[in-house]
Protein backbone atom coordinates (compact mmCIF):
# COMPACT_ATOMS: atom_id res chain seq x y z
CA UNK A 1 0.00 0.00 0.00
CA UNK A 2 1.26 3.58 -0.60
CA UNK A 3 -0.11 6.90 -0.48
CA UNK A 4 -3.36 5.13 0.77
CA UNK A 5 -4.04 3.25 -2.58
CA UNK A 6 -4.50 -0.74 -2.43
CA UNK A 7 -6.28 -3.33 -4.02
CA UNK A 8 -7.32 -6.36 -2.99
CA UNK A 9 -6.11 -9.59 -4.64
CA UNK A 10 -8.94 -10.44 -7.34
CA UNK A 11 -8.78 -7.11 -8.81
CA UNK A 12 -9.64 -6.37 -12.25
CA UNK A 13 -7.33 -5.80 -14.41
CA UNK A 14 -9.93 -2.79 -16.10
CA UNK A 15 -9.88 -1.07 -19.33
CA UNK A 16 -7.81 0.17 -21.62
CA UNK A 17 -7.52 3.47 -19.03
CA UNK A 18 -7.52 1.63 -15.90
CA UNK A 19 -4.68 -0.17 -14.41
CA UNK A 20 -1.90 0.87 -12.07
CA UNK A 21 -0.77 3.94 -11.00
CA UNK A 22 2.44 5.21 -9.21
CA UNK A 23 1.24 4.71 -5.93
CA UNK A 24 -0.59 2.17 -6.75
CA UNK A 25 0.62 -1.34 -5.37
CA UNK A 26 1.46 -3.35 -8.41
CA UNK A 27 0.34 -7.28 -8.50
CA UNK A 28 3.02 -9.61 -8.68
CA UNK A 29 2.12 -10.16 -12.18
CA UNK A 30 2.84 -7.11 -12.65
CA UNK A 31 6.11 -6.62 -11.26
CA UNK A 32 7.15 -9.32 -13.16
CA UNK A 33 6.78 -7.77 -16.52
CA UNK A 34 9.02 -5.46 -17.91
CA UNK A 35 7.57 -2.24 -19.23
CA UNK A 36 8.07 -3.44 -22.89
CA UNK A 37 5.71 -6.75 -22.44
CA UNK A 38 2.91 -5.01 -21.36
CA UNK A 39 0.22 -4.69 -23.45
CA UNK A 40 0.10 -1.35 -24.57
CA UNK A 41 -3.09 -0.12 -23.57
CA UNK A 42 -1.58 -1.11 -20.30
CA UNK A 43 1.37 1.21 -21.29
CA UNK A 44 -0.90 3.87 -22.37
CA UNK A 45 -3.32 4.70 -19.01
CA UNK A 46 -3.59 7.55 -17.80
CA UNK A 47 -1.52 8.83 -15.37
CA UNK A 48 -4.33 12.01 -14.11
CA UNK A 49 -7.53 12.78 -14.82
CA UNK A 50 -6.27 15.52 -17.32
CA UNK A 51 -5.32 13.10 -19.46
CA UNK A 52 -8.06 10.95 -19.85
CA UNK A 53 -9.74 11.22 -23.13
CA UNK A 54 -13.09 12.10 -24.35
CA UNK A 55 -14.98 12.27 -21.20
CA UNK A 56 -14.44 16.51 -20.88
CA UNK A 57 -18.38 16.36 -20.31
CA UNK A 58 -17.86 14.18 -16.84
CA UNK A 59 -14.48 15.63 -15.94
CA UNK A 60 -14.56 19.23 -16.84
CA UNK A 61 -13.77 21.63 -14.11
CA UNK A 62 -17.60 22.18 -14.41
CA UNK A 63 -18.54 18.50 -15.42
CA UNK A 64 -20.04 16.62 -12.33
CA UNK A 65 -17.09 14.40 -11.65
CA UNK A 66 -14.71 17.41 -11.78
CA UNK A 67 -16.82 19.41 -9.10
CA UNK A 68 -16.64 16.33 -7.07
CA UNK A 69 -13.00 16.37 -7.54
CA UNK A 70 -12.70 19.89 -6.88
CA UNK A 71 -14.83 19.62 -3.34
CA UNK A 72 -13.27 16.55 -2.28
CA UNK A 73 -16.60 15.05 -2.38
CA UNK A 74 -17.09 11.80 -4.23
CA UNK A 75 -20.46 10.10 -3.73
CA UNK A 76 -21.50 6.88 -5.02
CA UNK A 77 -22.36 6.61 -8.31
CA UNK A 78 -22.66 4.15 -11.54
CA UNK A 79 -20.46 5.03 -14.64
CA UNK A 80 -22.39 3.63 -17.38
CA UNK A 81 -20.75 3.27 -20.93
CA UNK A 82 -19.56 1.33 -24.01
CA UNK A 83 -16.58 -1.00 -24.09
CA UNK A 84 -13.00 1.02 -23.63
CA UNK A 85 -13.75 4.33 -22.80
CA UNK A 86 -12.53 4.78 -19.50
CA UNK A 87 -14.85 3.79 -16.96
CA UNK A 88 -11.90 1.95 -14.42
CA UNK A 89 -9.53 4.46 -14.93
CA UNK A 90 -11.38 6.81 -13.90
CA UNK A 91 -12.46 5.38 -11.02
CA UNK A 92 -8.55 4.94 -9.99
CA UNK A 93 -8.08 7.80 -10.63
CA UNK A 94 -10.64 9.45 -8.73
CA UNK A 95 -9.80 6.96 -5.46
CA UNK A 96 -6.41 8.47 -5.72
CA UNK A 97 -7.40 12.33 -6.26
CA UNK A 98 -9.19 12.09 -3.28
CA UNK A 99 -6.63 10.06 -0.93
CA UNK A 100 -9.48 7.14 -0.67
CA UNK A 101 -8.27 3.41 -0.16
CA UNK A 102 -9.35 1.66 -3.60
CA UNK A 103 -10.90 -1.71 -3.32
CA UNK A 104 -11.91 -3.17 -6.65
CA UNK A 105 -13.94 -6.63 -7.82
CA UNK A 106 -14.94 -7.99 -10.91
CA UNK A 107 -18.92 -9.16 -10.49
CA UNK A 108 -17.99 -11.90 -13.32
CA UNK A 109 -15.35 -13.38 -10.93
CA UNK A 110 -16.75 -12.18 -7.28
CA UNK A 111 -19.55 -13.99 -5.10
CA UNK A 112 -20.90 -13.02 -1.60
CA UNK A 113 -17.35 -14.10 -0.01
CA UNK A 114 -15.51 -11.18 -1.87
CA UNK A 115 -18.00 -8.79 -1.08
CA UNK A 116 -18.11 -9.55 2.69
CA UNK A 117 -14.05 -9.72 2.50
CA UNK A 118 -14.10 -6.14 0.60
CA UNK A 119 -17.13 -4.63 3.19
CA UNK A 120 -14.84 -6.01 6.28
CA UNK A 121 -11.64 -4.48 4.72
CA UNK A 122 -13.19 -1.17 4.10
CA UNK A 123 -14.87 -1.91 8.09
CA UNK A 124 -11.36 -1.82 9.30
CA UNK A 125 -10.08 0.81 7.28
CA UNK A 126 -12.73 3.31 8.77
CA UNK A 127 -11.61 2.43 12.20
CA UNK A 128 -8.20 4.00 11.09
CA UNK A 129 -10.34 6.80 9.73
CA UNK A 130 -9.76 6.23 6.57
CA UNK A 131 -12.47 6.08 3.56
CA UNK A 132 -12.52 3.16 0.62
CA UNK A 133 -13.80 3.46 -2.77
CA UNK A 134 -14.91 0.18 -3.47
CA UNK A 135 -14.86 0.21 -7.35
CA UNK A 136 -17.51 -2.92 -9.04
CA UNK A 137 -16.73 -3.93 -12.59
CA UNK A 138 -19.58 -5.02 -14.42
CA UNK A 139 -21.82 -4.24 -11.51
CA UNK A 140 -24.91 -5.21 -13.35
CA UNK A 141 -23.84 -8.70 -13.44
CA UNK A 142 -24.64 -9.31 -9.76
CA UNK A 143 -28.01 -10.90 -8.42
CA UNK A 144 -31.09 -8.96 -6.86
CA UNK A 145 -29.44 -10.33 -3.33
CA UNK A 146 -26.13 -9.45 -3.94
CA UNK A 147 -26.72 -5.73 -4.95
CA UNK A 148 -28.90 -5.26 -1.95
CA UNK A 149 -25.88 -5.98 -0.03
CA UNK A 150 -24.79 -3.02 -0.72
CA UNK A 151 -27.36 -1.09 0.81
CA UNK A 152 -26.31 -0.70 4.40
CA UNK A 153 -22.71 -0.38 3.21
CA UNK A 154 -23.49 2.55 0.86
CA UNK A 155 -25.90 4.39 3.28
CA UNK A 156 -23.66 3.69 6.48
CA UNK A 157 -20.58 6.00 4.64
CA UNK A 158 -18.64 2.38 4.98
CA UNK A 159 -17.85 2.89 1.12
CA UNK A 160 -18.12 5.11 -1.83
CA UNK A 161 -19.40 2.62 -4.40
CA UNK A 162 -18.29 2.98 -7.68
CA UNK A 163 -19.72 0.51 -10.65
CA UNK A 164 -18.82 0.14 -13.88
CA UNK A 165 -21.41 -1.16 -16.37
CA UNK A 166 -22.29 -1.30 -20.19
CA UNK A 167 -26.04 -1.96 -19.85
CA UNK A 168 -28.99 0.50 -19.02
CA UNK A 169 -28.96 0.68 -14.78
CA UNK A 170 -32.77 1.54 -15.66
CA UNK A 171 -33.10 -2.31 -16.04
CA UNK A 172 -30.01 -3.72 -14.76
CA UNK A 173 -29.31 -2.35 -11.26
CA UNK A 174 -32.25 -2.92 -8.32
CA UNK A 175 -34.44 0.36 -7.62
CA UNK A 176 -33.46 0.10 -4.57
CA UNK A 177 -29.54 0.53 -4.95
CA UNK A 178 -30.06 2.41 -8.08
CA UNK A 179 -31.97 5.51 -5.64
CA UNK A 180 -28.74 5.80 -3.60
CA UNK A 181 -26.65 6.36 -6.87
CA UNK A 182 -26.31 9.14 -9.27
CA UNK A 183 -25.73 7.26 -12.86
CA UNK A 184 -22.76 9.19 -15.44
CA UNK A 185 -22.86 8.60 -19.00
CA UNK A 186 -19.28 8.01 -20.69
CA UNK A 187 -19.78 8.89 -24.32
CA UNK A 188 -18.22 6.66 -26.52
CA UNK A 189 -14.56 7.54 -27.87
CA UNK A 190 -15.46 10.24 -30.78
CA UNK A 191 -12.89 10.39 -34.04
CA UNK A 192 -11.12 13.23 -32.30
CA UNK A 193 -10.24 11.46 -28.81
CA UNK A 194 -9.56 8.16 -30.88
CA UNK A 195 -7.09 10.40 -33.44
CA UNK A 196 -5.17 11.54 -29.55
CA UNK A 197 -4.95 7.85 -28.52
CA UNK A 198 -3.33 6.80 -31.68
CA UNK A 199 -0.71 9.64 -31.53
CA UNK A 200 0.36 8.48 -27.87
CA UNK A 201 0.59 5.17 -29.11
CA UNK A 202 3.20 6.42 -31.95
CA UNK A 203 4.86 8.23 -28.88
CA UNK A 204 4.88 5.46 -26.97
CA UNK A 205 6.20 2.77 -29.97
CA UNK A 206 8.67 5.91 -31.28
CA UNK A 207 7.34 5.48 -34.77
CA UNK A 208 4.61 6.29 -37.58
CA UNK A 209 1.92 3.72 -37.70
CA UNK A 210 2.59 2.52 -41.57
CA UNK A 211 -0.88 3.66 -42.84
CA UNK A 212 -2.02 5.59 -45.45
CA UNK A 213 -4.71 8.61 -44.45
CA UNK A 214 -7.58 6.85 -45.55
CA UNK A 215 -6.10 3.28 -43.55
CA UNK A 216 -5.57 5.43 -40.66
CA UNK A 217 -9.26 6.67 -40.89
CA UNK A 218 -10.67 3.09 -41.70
CA UNK A 219 -8.68 1.88 -38.48
CA UNK A 220 -10.55 4.43 -36.21
CA UNK A 221 -13.56 3.44 -37.69
CA UNK A 222 -13.32 -0.25 -37.36
CA UNK A 223 -12.66 0.62 -33.25
CA UNK A 224 -16.10 1.95 -33.22
CA UNK A 225 -15.58 4.21 -29.96
CA UNK A 226 -13.80 1.60 -28.55
CA UNK A 227 -10.05 2.56 -27.24
CA UNK A 228 -9.32 -0.36 -25.90
CA UNK A 229 -9.81 -2.73 -29.51
CA UNK A 230 -7.86 0.43 -31.35
CA UNK A 231 -4.85 -0.28 -29.76
CA UNK A 232 -5.35 -3.98 -29.68
CA UNK A 233 -5.00 -3.54 -33.61
CA UNK A 234 -1.91 -1.33 -33.49
CA UNK A 235 -0.45 -4.27 -31.67
CA UNK A 236 -1.80 -6.48 -34.32
CA UNK A 237 -0.14 -4.39 -37.44
CA UNK A 238 3.09 -3.48 -35.05
CA UNK A 239 3.62 -7.38 -34.50
CA UNK A 240 5.11 -7.65 -37.55
CA UNK A 241 5.74 -3.89 -39.82
CA UNK A 242 5.01 -3.76 -42.90
CA UNK A 243 7.63 -2.42 -45.73
CA UNK A 244 5.61 0.31 -46.84
CA UNK A 245 2.20 2.04 -46.27
CA UNK A 246 -0.68 -0.08 -45.97
CA UNK A 247 -3.66 1.62 -48.25
CA UNK A 248 -7.54 0.39 -47.36
CA UNK A 249 -6.91 -2.96 -48.51
CA UNK A 250 -4.13 -4.05 -47.19
CA UNK A 251 -5.35 -2.93 -43.75
CA UNK A 252 -8.61 -4.28 -43.72
CA UNK A 253 -6.83 -7.90 -45.24
CA UNK A 254 -4.25 -7.29 -42.26
CA UNK A 255 -6.88 -6.49 -39.33
CA UNK A 256 -9.58 -8.49 -41.05
CA UNK A 257 -13.18 -7.71 -39.96
CA UNK A 258 -14.58 -6.62 -36.72
CA UNK A 259 -18.13 -7.46 -36.27
CA UNK A 260 -19.92 -4.24 -34.18
CA UNK A 261 -20.69 -4.36 -30.84
CA UNK A 262 -24.34 -5.90 -30.61
CA UNK A 263 -25.94 -7.76 -28.04
CA UNK A 264 -29.00 -9.27 -29.14
CA UNK A 265 -30.54 -9.69 -25.90
CA UNK A 266 -29.43 -6.66 -24.61
CA UNK A 267 -29.43 -2.45 -24.92
CA UNK A 268 -27.53 -2.29 -28.37
CA UNK A 269 -30.32 -4.74 -29.75
CA UNK A 270 -33.52 -2.57 -28.37
CA UNK A 271 -31.15 0.91 -29.18
CA UNK A 272 -30.70 0.26 -33.28
CA UNK A 273 -34.71 -1.50 -33.78
CA UNK A 274 -35.84 1.40 -31.48
CA UNK A 275 -33.90 3.88 -34.24
CA UNK A 276 -35.19 2.27 -37.60
CA UNK A 277 -38.56 2.03 -35.75
CA UNK A 278 -38.36 5.66 -35.57
CA UNK A 279 -36.90 6.02 -38.64
CA UNK A 280 -39.82 4.43 -40.35
CA UNK A 281 -41.89 6.80 -38.47
CA UNK A 282 -40.21 9.37 -39.85
CA UNK A 283 -40.47 8.85 -43.33
CA UNK A 284 -36.43 8.59 -43.47
CA UNK A 285 -35.87 5.91 -45.81
CA UNK A 286 -32.17 6.46 -45.40
CA UNK A 287 -31.61 6.75 -42.19
CA UNK A 288 -34.27 3.13 -42.17
CA UNK A 289 -31.84 1.58 -44.92
CA UNK A 290 -28.83 2.22 -42.46
CA UNK A 291 -30.20 0.79 -39.08
CA UNK A 292 -31.78 -2.40 -40.91
CA UNK A 293 -28.16 -2.89 -42.11
CA UNK A 294 -26.48 -2.27 -38.88
CA UNK A 295 -28.50 -4.70 -37.55
CA UNK A 296 -28.45 -7.55 -40.32
CA UNK A 297 -24.51 -7.05 -40.41
CA UNK A 298 -24.30 -7.50 -36.62
CA UNK A 299 -26.20 -11.02 -37.24
CA UNK A 300 -29.58 -9.77 -36.26
CA UNK A 301 -32.37 -12.52 -37.23
CA UNK A 302 -33.88 -11.00 -40.05
CA UNK A 303 -37.32 -12.48 -38.70
CA UNK A 304 -36.98 -10.35 -35.50
CA UNK A 305 -36.49 -7.29 -37.86
CA UNK A 306 -39.61 -8.60 -39.95
CA UNK A 307 -41.84 -8.90 -37.46
CA UNK A 308 -41.47 -4.98 -35.86
CA UNK A 309 -41.70 -4.32 -39.66
CA UNK A 310 -45.21 -6.04 -39.56
CA UNK A 311 -46.42 -4.36 -36.39
CA UNK A 312 -45.17 -0.92 -38.03
CA UNK A 313 -47.33 -1.20 -41.06
CA UNK A 314 -50.21 -1.39 -38.64
CA UNK A 315 -49.40 0.87 -35.88
CA UNK A 316 -48.07 3.42 -38.41
CA UNK A 317 -49.08 3.24 -41.89
CA UNK A 318 -52.67 1.18 -40.75
CA UNK A 319 -55.51 2.63 -43.19
CA UNK A 320 -53.75 5.76 -44.88
CA UNK A 321 -52.13 2.69 -46.82
CA UNK A 322 -53.66 -0.37 -46.26
CA UNK A 323 -51.73 -2.41 -48.99
CA UNK A 324 -48.42 -1.67 -46.21
CA UNK A 325 -49.11 -5.01 -44.05
CA UNK A 326 -49.70 -6.85 -46.96
CA UNK A 327 -46.15 -5.96 -48.45
CA UNK A 328 -44.17 -6.97 -45.18
CA UNK A 329 -46.36 -9.97 -45.13
CA UNK A 330 -45.47 -10.79 -48.00
CA UNK A 331 -41.87 -9.99 -47.46
CA UNK A 332 -41.62 -12.09 -44.18
CA UNK A 333 -42.61 -14.88 -46.17
CA UNK A 334 -40.35 -14.27 -49.35
CA UNK A 335 -37.15 -14.21 -46.80
CA UNK A 336 -38.58 -17.59 -44.75
CA UNK A 337 -38.33 -19.14 -48.62
CA UNK A 338 -35.26 -17.59 -50.07
CA UNK A 339 -33.60 -17.18 -46.79
CA UNK A 340 -29.90 -15.41 -46.13
CA UNK A 341 -28.76 -13.81 -48.13
CA UNK A 342 -31.03 -13.56 -50.83
CA UNK A 343 -34.21 -13.07 -49.05
CA UNK A 344 -32.61 -10.04 -46.76
CA UNK A 345 -33.46 -7.90 -50.36
CA UNK A 346 -37.29 -8.31 -49.46
CA UNK A 347 -36.82 -7.14 -45.82
CA UNK A 348 -34.72 -4.11 -47.45
CA UNK A 349 -37.93 -3.80 -50.02
CA UNK A 350 -40.63 -3.78 -47.33
CA UNK A 351 -38.00 -1.13 -45.65
CA UNK A 352 -38.10 1.56 -48.54
CA UNK A 353 -41.81 0.67 -48.51
CA UNK A 354 -42.75 1.17 -45.25
CA UNK A 355 -40.74 4.69 -45.47
CA UNK A 356 -42.32 6.22 -48.33
CA UNK A 357 -45.53 4.88 -47.54
CA UNK A 358 -48.10 7.78 -46.02
CA UNK A 359 -48.43 7.50 -42.14
CA UNK A 360 -51.11 7.42 -39.91
CA UNK A 361 -51.65 5.82 -36.44
CA UNK A 362 -55.37 6.46 -36.41
CA UNK A 363 -55.91 2.56 -36.22
CA UNK A 364 -53.27 2.32 -33.50
CA UNK A 365 -54.83 4.91 -31.28
CA UNK A 366 -58.53 3.72 -32.18
CA UNK A 367 -57.39 0.42 -30.41
CA UNK A 368 -56.21 1.48 -27.49
CA UNK A 369 -59.48 3.70 -26.92
CA UNK A 370 -61.79 1.21 -27.77
CA UNK A 371 -59.86 -0.97 -25.10
CA UNK A 372 -59.86 1.84 -22.59
CA UNK A 373 -63.73 1.76 -23.01
CA UNK A 374 -64.49 -2.11 -23.20
CA UNK A 375 -62.78 -1.89 -20.00
CA UNK A 376 -64.72 1.01 -18.29
CA UNK A 377 -68.12 -0.11 -19.42
CA UNK A 378 -67.69 -4.05 -18.08
CA UNK A 379 -70.28 -6.27 -19.05
CA UNK A 380 -72.84 -4.59 -20.75
CA UNK A 381 -75.45 -5.92 -22.93
CA UNK A 382 -75.65 -5.23 -26.95
CA UNK A 383 -78.96 -4.14 -28.10
CA UNK A 384 -81.41 -6.43 -28.43
CA UNK A 385 -82.25 -5.60 -31.71
CA UNK A 386 -78.98 -6.70 -32.83
CA UNK A 387 -78.95 -9.95 -31.40
CA UNK A 388 -79.67 -13.33 -32.91
CA UNK A 389 -83.53 -15.22 -31.75
CA UNK A 390 -82.65 -18.46 -32.29
CA UNK A 391 -85.37 -19.50 -29.74
CA UNK A 392 -88.66 -18.83 -28.75
CA UNK A 393 -87.61 -17.21 -25.28
CA UNK A 394 -85.74 -15.10 -27.23
CA UNK A 395 -88.18 -13.98 -29.69
CA UNK A 396 -90.26 -13.23 -26.22
CA UNK A 397 -87.91 -11.31 -24.97
CA UNK A 398 -87.21 -8.58 -27.88
CA UNK A 399 -84.07 -10.44 -29.49
CA UNK A 400 -83.51 -9.15 -33.13
CA UNK A 401 -86.32 -7.13 -32.86
CA UNK A 402 -86.54 -3.90 -34.99
CA UNK A 403 -83.31 -4.88 -36.83
CA UNK A 404 -83.05 -3.17 -39.87
CA UNK A 405 -81.34 -4.85 -42.90
CA UNK A 406 -78.33 -2.22 -43.79
CA UNK A 407 -78.59 -3.38 -47.98
CA UNK A 408 -82.76 -2.80 -48.02
CA UNK A 409 -81.51 0.67 -47.00
CA UNK A 410 -80.55 3.47 -49.46
CA UNK A 411 -76.62 3.27 -50.01
CA UNK A 412 -76.97 0.14 -47.79
CA UNK A 413 -76.98 2.02 -44.77
CA UNK A 414 -79.45 2.11 -41.86
CA UNK A 415 -78.22 4.63 -39.90
CA UNK A 416 -79.09 2.35 -36.94
CA UNK A 417 -77.16 2.51 -33.27
CA UNK A 418 -75.21 -0.25 -32.61
CA UNK A 419 -73.86 0.48 -29.11
CA UNK A 420 -75.15 -0.78 -25.76
CA UNK A 421 -78.45 0.98 -24.73
CA UNK A 422 -76.86 2.25 -21.81
CA UNK A 423 -73.69 3.70 -23.35
CA UNK A 424 -73.15 6.86 -25.25
CA UNK A 425 -71.98 6.73 -28.80
CA UNK A 426 -68.60 6.46 -28.87
CA UNK A 427 -65.71 7.66 -32.03
CA UNK A 428 -62.40 5.75 -31.74
CA UNK A 429 -61.05 5.77 -34.89
CA UNK A 430 -60.42 9.18 -36.25
CA UNK A 431 -58.76 9.19 -39.64
CA UNK A 432 -56.37 11.11 -40.79
CA UNK A 433 -56.10 13.61 -44.32
CA UNK A 434 -53.06 11.42 -45.19
CA UNK A 435 -53.57 8.68 -48.47
CA UNK A 436 -55.99 6.45 -48.32
CA UNK A 437 -57.47 7.51 -45.38
CA UNK A 438 -58.75 11.11 -47.02
CA UNK A 439 -61.74 9.04 -48.54
CA UNK A 440 -62.61 6.82 -45.15
CA UNK A 441 -62.56 10.38 -43.58
CA UNK A 442 -64.96 11.54 -46.23
CA UNK A 443 -66.92 8.46 -46.29
CA UNK A 444 -67.29 8.11 -42.31
CA UNK A 445 -68.58 11.80 -42.17
CA UNK A 446 -71.47 11.02 -44.91
CA UNK A 447 -72.23 8.26 -42.63
CA UNK A 448 -72.25 9.72 -39.49
CA UNK A 449 -74.68 12.72 -41.83
CA UNK A 450 -77.13 10.08 -42.73
CA UNK A 451 -77.44 8.73 -39.36
CA UNK A 452 -77.60 11.89 -37.65
CA UNK A 453 -80.50 12.81 -40.42
CA UNK A 454 -82.47 9.45 -40.22
CA UNK A 455 -82.27 9.29 -36.16
CA UNK A 456 -83.91 12.67 -36.57
CA UNK A 457 -86.77 11.81 -39.00
CA UNK A 458 -87.48 8.67 -37.55
CA UNK A 459 -89.27 7.82 -34.14
CA UNK A 460 -86.08 6.24 -33.50
CA UNK A 461 -83.49 3.60 -34.86
CA UNK A 462 -84.71 0.94 -32.75
CA UNK A 463 -88.14 0.99 -33.78
CA UNK A 464 -90.00 -1.79 -36.27
CA UNK A 465 -88.22 -2.59 -39.09
CA UNK A 466 -88.64 -0.37 -42.00
CA UNK A 467 -89.17 -3.31 -44.57
CA UNK A 468 -91.16 -6.63 -43.56
CA UNK A 469 -87.96 -9.29 -43.92
CA UNK A 470 -85.87 -9.61 -41.26
CA UNK A 471 -82.54 -10.39 -41.83
CA UNK A 472 -79.58 -11.33 -39.56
Amino acid sequence: MKNGVRRVSNVSTGDLFGGDLPNDQPSQFDAARPDHQKPLADRLRPRSLKDVLGQDHLLAADGPLGQMVETGAIVSHILWGPPGTGKTTIARLLATTGGHVFLSLSAIFSGVADLKKAFAQARDYARQGRSTLLFVDEIHRFNRAQQDGFLPFVEDGTIILVGATTENPSFELNAALLSRLHVFVLNRLDDHALNGLLARAEEALETSLPLTGDARQMMIDLADGDGRYLLNMVETLMAAPPRQALDVEALRERLKKRMPVYDKDRDGHYNLISALHKSLRGSDVDAALYYAARMLEAGEDPLYILRRLVRFASEDVGLADPQALAHTIAAREAYQLLGTPEGELALMQAVIYLATAPKSNAAYRAEKAARKSARETGSMMPPKHILNKPTELMKSLGYGEGYQYDHDREVAFSGQDYFPEAMPRAHFYQPTDRGNEQSLKARLARWEALRTERANNAPGPRNEPMFSREKE
